[in-house]
């Protein structure tokens, strides 16, 4: 949902072209997993597909899955880790979603044997297909880990990234708790990265230290699973499974993440985030608060339609 209402913003500021909206899609071999229902982990699954969907129709918009109605002037999307062949030969502006995975052994296999999907690294290899015209990144500090990576540096631009440019916004909510310490759980287990979850939840305890607590679940996670094993490990917490968490976040006096970009939300508000990546490197690459987003990705959508 993340990527489709970053989408849905940058397209506001383009009303002047016709637009067709996508869930995520994929083609060949993996279209045939997605059928068997083994890709059910990713954002081409059933599941989060569906959610994407039902919000492009409940707010009008018009949905043409996988393109087949293409090809389009351009093609403007969350990832690059997965292009498919319908798009490869279309402009395309790639916006930044997010948090970018940790390096791991998986990302550099990846960037050493070219031939492997970029996929098996997960976001880590955001940017590395050159299959874009233009990369709209989130913060100068991202711009650098980029360039730093592979991506070629005269295609990226800090434009910020919707969602994430103006977390002040997320103080104004109804949502009915406050000065508490809230979790914000990665689905490390449903995408086959393995977790210690108890000790992770007891580490929450350790340093919530008698302050509420709450788990906000991400949407990928086994909902019956996780709340079973907080009941276990930190008795009397609350458990959302839905929710808007960045909310959650501005009311909350602390915020504990794994891989979340959510603990930007946190650093944008000035609250005290823990996560499992390095706080200083964090901080360089949180989001601009400009705002503007939205409005400065579709600026770089009309130079690149302008382009010979």
């Amino acid at each position: 949902m993340n990527q489709t209402t970053q989408m849905h913003q940058i397209s506001k500021h383009l009303s002047e072209y016709d637009h067709a909206f996508s869930p995520f899609y994929c083609d060949g071999v993996d279209e045939l997993l997605r059928r068997l229902g083994l890709m059910e982990f990713t954002i081409i699954g059933s599941r989060l597909a569906g959610r994407c969907r039902r919000y492009l129709e409940e707010q009008g918009l018009p949905v043409d899955y996988q393109g087949k109605n293409g090809p389009y002037d351009l093609v403007v999307t969350c990832t690059d880790v997965y292009l498919q062949k319908n798009i490869r030969n279309s402009r395309i502006v790639l916006v930044q979603e997010g948090i970018t995975d940790p390096v791991t052994f998986a990302y550099r296999l990846v960037t050493r044997f070219r031939f492997l999907p970029r996929w098996l690294a997960g976001t880590a290899a955001t940017g590395l297909s050159n299959g874009y015209r233009r990369f709209c990144v989130a913060s100068e500090g991202y711009r650098d880990l980029f360039v730093r990576r592979g991506a070629c540096a005269d295609k990226l631009v800090v434009t910020g990234i919707p969602n994430f440019d103006d977390c002040a916004r997320y103080r104004a909510n109804t949502f009915p708790h406050s000065h508490y310490v809230l979790v914000c759980t990665s689905p490390l287990r449903e995408i086959f990265r393995g977790e210690d979850r108890k000790t992770f939840i007891l580490k929450a305890v350790a340093l919530a230290g008698g302050r509420p607590l709450l788990f906000k679940l991400h949407p990928l996670e086994k909902v019956t699973r996780a709340t079973r094993e907080i009941a276990k490990y930190a008795p009397g917490a609350h458990v959302f499974a839905t929710g808007n968490a960045e909310e959650m976040i501005a009311n909350c006096d602390v915020l504990i993440t794994r891989y979340s970009s959510t603990a930007f939300v946190g650093l944008a508000l000035g609250k005290e985030t823990h996560s499992d990546f390095d706080m200083d490197e964090l901080r360089r690459l949180t989001p601009v608060q400009n705002g503007t987003a939205a409005l400065n990705i579709a600026e770089v959508c009309r130079r690149v339609l302008e382009e010979a």
